[in-house]
């Protein structure tokens, strides 16, 4: 077992690979495929595409995220070589902005342990985490923005979660086929 460190004696933010490596979860039995696609929603206002390309290395940690089902994915399925479909959400023309890479896959989101941060969990410690997050690298903005209007138009992406009704993930697994076509209408 990893030694920890003191949080208190390190800024969190800098050396969250330190203080919490790569946990597996032994219950996962998910198969791993060579590459696995995502769709990951950000408000613009909040993180946008721009942001993320502004970054050091155009590299950030996915933090925040608040909801089991898309921490499950985030800890157990998503791995450094994924791409995910940027996407704006909860703006005036919510859609695909931009594409990503997974570069680190999931550990636990330091933010739930900052009493300062809007995120903080009060039942999420070092020894038993409850929130995970991955680190994303910047690929490319799309030369357009491919609205949820327009997707939900295709016969072809009738199952892809985004555009089935009532589903608010922020994290959501694309298909190939689904990821082929969504970029066929750049």
């Amino acid at each position: 077992m990893p030694v920890r460190r003191d949080p208190a004696a390190v800024d969190t933010r800098r050396d969250t690979a330190t203080l919490f490596p790569r946990i597996p979860n032994p219950e996962s039995r998910i198969p791993r495929t060579p590459m696995n696609y995502w769709l990951m929603k950000s408000e613009p206002d909040v993180f946008g595409i721009d942001h993320l390309r502004k970054r050091p290395r155009q590299t950030e940690h996915w933090d925040g995220v608040r909801n089991y089902q898309a921490r499950n994915m985030m800890r157990d399925q998503m791995q450094p070589g994924d791409r995910a479909f940027f996407y704006h959400s909860n703006c005036d023309t919510p859609g695909i902005v931009g594409i990503m890479k997974i570069v680190r896959g999931g550990y636990p989101d330091h933010t739930a342990q900052d009493p300062e941060s809007t995120y903080h969990d009060p039942k999420s410690t070092p020894d038993n985490p409850r929130w995970y997050m991955v680190d994303v690298a910047f690929e490319r903005k799309l030369a357009r923005t491919i609205t949820l209007a327009e997707l939900k138009e295709y016969p072809e992406l009738a199952e892809l979660a985004l555009v089935r009704r009532g589903n608010r993930l922020s994290i959501m697994p694309v298909t190939k086929a689904q990821w082929d076509f969504i970029l066929s209408l750049e």
